[in-house]
C-alpha cells in the first residue's frame, strides 16, 4: 500500500527524537515533514544519533505548508503553543497527535492548572488517547490528547480496580521517573551534580499530572477519588516505575482482576512479581503487577517514560486514527541488558 504522509511538528526535543526514530523505519506511514521553530538543518546535525541515518531537512514550523503535505501532525512542543498550531492545523481538515497537556484536561481543569486556552472550540471533541480505555473512540478521532507519562503508569495499573475500591477512601500514588522526563532543558534538578547519586521528591500533591489522573478515574471509573500524587526524580535517563496504593471494599485475587480486564491487550504484559523498569526501557510495553493484604490493595506499574508515556503512544493512536494495525511500528525490545 502506499505510506500515509505525517509530519512532526517540534523535533528538537527527546520525544521529537523518538517520534523520528520510529516513523523512519514505519511500515506504512512516510515522514514528510520534520519542524521546530527554526528550520534551517538536518536531523543528522539536528541528533547526532541520526547522522547517517537520514538526510531529512528540519524546516520552520508553517501550519499551512504542514497541512499542505501531511494527512496526520505530530505535535511535540510545549502547552499553550501546541494549541495554537493545532487549531490552525485542524481548521485545514488534518489530524493532529498533541503530545502536550493542551487537550488533556477539562476546560476548567485546564486554565486552573496552566493557562488561558486558546482552542475551546477543539478541546470539546479532544479524545483522551489512552488506547486501552479508549479505543472506539481514537479510531473516529480528529484530535488526540495524547496522555501524560505519569498518568499513562498510574492508570493502567489502577482503572481495573476502581469498582473494588473503598467509596470514601483516597488513592496514593508514588511514581519515579528517569531524567528524560523533565525534557532537554537543563534545570537545577537535572543538573548532573543535584541527580546523580541521589533520589528526591518534587512538586508533592501539587503536580500537574494529579488532576490528570483524577478526571480520567471520575471518566472511566465513574466516581470521584481523591488523588495523592508524589512524583520523585531518579538518576536514570529513562523508565518510569509506579506504586499505588488504596484501599478495597474488601479483599480481592488481585491479579484476576487484571487478567480479567487485560487478556487481550497486546501491550499490557501482566508479571507475576513486581516489575521493573529495564524491562519497559525502550518497548512500547506497560508491565503490570499487583497484590493485595486484606483490603490494603498495591498496584506496581512501569513503562519507558518517553515511549509508552509520550511518543511510541502517540503513534499507535495515530495508527488507529488513519486506520492502520495499532501495534505498527511499535517498539517491543528493551533496552537489556
Amino acid at each position: 500500500m502506499k505510506k500515509i504522509p505525517v509530519g512532526i511538528v517540534g523535533v528538537s526535543g527527546y520525544t521529537g527524537l523518538e517520534l523520528l526514530k520510529m516513523l523512519l523505519e514505519h511500515p506504512y506511514l512516510e515522514l514528510v515533514y520534520a519542524a521546530n521553530t527554526e528550520g534551517g538543518v538536518r536531523v543528522g546535525a539536528l541528533h547526532s544519533s541520526l547522522q547517517g541515518v537520514s538526510d531529512l531537512s528540519v524546516e520552520k514550523a508553517d501550519p499551512k505548508e504542514a497541512a499542505k503535505r501531511c494527512e496526520l501532525l505530530f505535535l511535540a512542543l510545549p502547552h499553550q503553543s501546541a494549541m495554537e498550531f493545532a487549531k490552525e492545523v485542524l481548521s485545514l481538515g488534518r489530524k493532529v497527535v498533541d503530545l502536550s497537556a493542551d487537550y488533556r484536561l477539562s476546560l476548567e481543569r485546564y486554565e486552573a492548572h496552566y493557562c488561558p486556552h486558546l482552542d475551546k472550540e477543539n478541546l470539546s471533541h479532544a479524545v483522551y488517547g489512552l488506547i486501552e480505555w479508549a479505543r472506539e473512540e481514537i479510531v473516529q478521532a480528529r484530535l488526540i490528547a495524547n496522555p501524560g507519562c505519569y498518568p499513562t503508569a498510574t492508570l493502567l495499573g489502577i482503572l481495573p480496580f476502581i469498582p473494588y475500591l473503598d467509596e470514601d477512601s483516597s488513592l496514593f500514588v508514588d511514581a519515579k521517573s528517569g531524567v528524560s522526563g523533565a525534557g532537554k532543558k537543563l534545570t537545577h534538578n537535572t543538573h548532573y551534580p543535584t541527580i546523580n547519586e541521589n533520589l528526591f521528591a518534587y512538586s508533592p500533591l501539587s503536580h500537574r499530572h494529579e488532576p490528570e489522573i483524577a478526571e480520567k478515574i471520575e471518566l472511566w471509573g465513574k466516581k470521584a477519588k481523591k488523588v495523592n500524587f508524589i512524583p520523585h526524580l531518579t538518576p536514570l535517563t529513562r523508565g518510569m516505575l509506579v506504586s499505588t496504593f488504596a484501599r478495597l471494599k474488601e479483599p480481592v485475587d488481585a491479579m484476576a482482576i487484571l487478567r480479567e480486564r487485560y487478556a487481550n491487550e497486546p501491550f499490557i504484559r501482566l508479571r507475576s512479581s513486581p516489575v521493573e523498569i529495564k524491562a519497559v526501557a525502550g518497548t512500547h510495553f506497560c508491565d503490570i503487577y499487583a497484590m493485595s493484604q486484606g483490603r490494603d490493595l498495591w498496584v506496581n506499574s512501569a513503562i519507558d517514560n518517553l515511549l509508552r508515556g509520550a511518543s511510541s503512544q502517540a503513534i499507535a493512536n495515530a495508527n488507529l486514527m488513519l486506520g492502520l494495525p495499532e501495534g505498527a511500528g511499535l517498539p517491543r525490545f528493551a533496552y537489556a541488558p
